[in-house]
């Protein structure tokens, strides 16, 4: 038996077999759960695709984490497969580029607040979205990005993952109760599609070849899905408002 054997499990933010969310649909399958996918927009299709090369293909639902109407049908679409969920990953994030690249002094709100409602409002939009399916309790994971540091070019998106590091501690406190747990797997950077929309991601590059103190392959999103899998078994029952690094260990070193 794999570790989610029987449990049922909701994953944002698969849009090409190179993401960290799509390991961890693939991984969750093979530890036995069933997966459904959440897409959007012009990349759906993208979803819709990767859902193709999971070990078996999963349903993938239609979801704009800031369309109050799509969180509101969430459940009913999630009830016509599976009539629980045990767990959910929240791996979105997104900042326009004038939030990005050098230009923190000069982002007007509208940009800012783009960034926040979709990177770090919308962990608790998914989370309430999903509650009322998950009755027994459940975890809710989200894939976060260092934030105690400021980051080159990273800007208002590395304020965003903040606020997404102090939504999850709220959301552990709130839910908890509830049997629900939440907590955040901070990786080191990936050479995703997501990551190419990053200016200056070389320098992230960089920065991991020379501090990990064990390594870190830009190319291989697993080890991030595996904490992903682990957080939404039963194999961390008493953890909750928790950061996971999974980024070789440069988080614990110094410049």
């Amino acid at each position: 038996m794999g570790i989610l054997e029987g449990k049922n499990i909701v994953i944002t933010g698969v849009l090409t077999d190179q993401s960290i969310a799509f390991h961890a649909a693939r991984l969750a399958q093979e530890q036995g759960a069933t997966v459904l996918l959440t897409g959007f927009g012009r990349s759906l299709s993208l979803t819709k695709r990767a859902a193709g090369r999971l070990p078996k293909e999963s349903p993938v639902l239609e979801l704009d984490v800031v369309n109050q109407e799509h969180l509101d049908a969430l459940a009913d679409g999630i009830r016509a497969h599976v009539p629980t969920v045990d767990g959910v990953l929240h791996s979105i994030g997104f900042a326009p580029q004038e939030a990005l690249g050098g230009n923190f002094l000069h982002t007007s709100w509208g940009d800012v607040a783009t960034a926040m409602e979709v990177s770090a409002f919308s962990f608790k939009s998914l989370a309430m979205a999903c509650l009322p399916l998950m009755g027994s309790g459940g975890s809710v994971v989200g894939l976060d990005f260092e934030s105690g540091q400021a980051w080159p070019k990273y800007d208002w998106m590395g304020v965003a993952k903040a606020a997404l590091e102090g939504t999850s501690r709220y959301l552990a406190r709130d839910l908890g109760p509830k049997g629900i747990r939440v907590n955040l797997v901070a990786a080191g950077p990936i050479r995703t599609m997501a990551a190419k929309g990053i200016p200056g991601f070389d320098s992230f590059e960089q920065v991991w070849a020379t501090r990990s103190p064990i390594g870190w392959d830009l190319d291989d999103p697993e080890p991030a899905a595996k904490a992903c899998i682990a957080l939404m078994s039963d194999w961390f029952p008493s953890t909750t408002g928790e950061i996971i690094h999974v980024d070789g260990g440069v988080h614990s070193q110094g410049a």
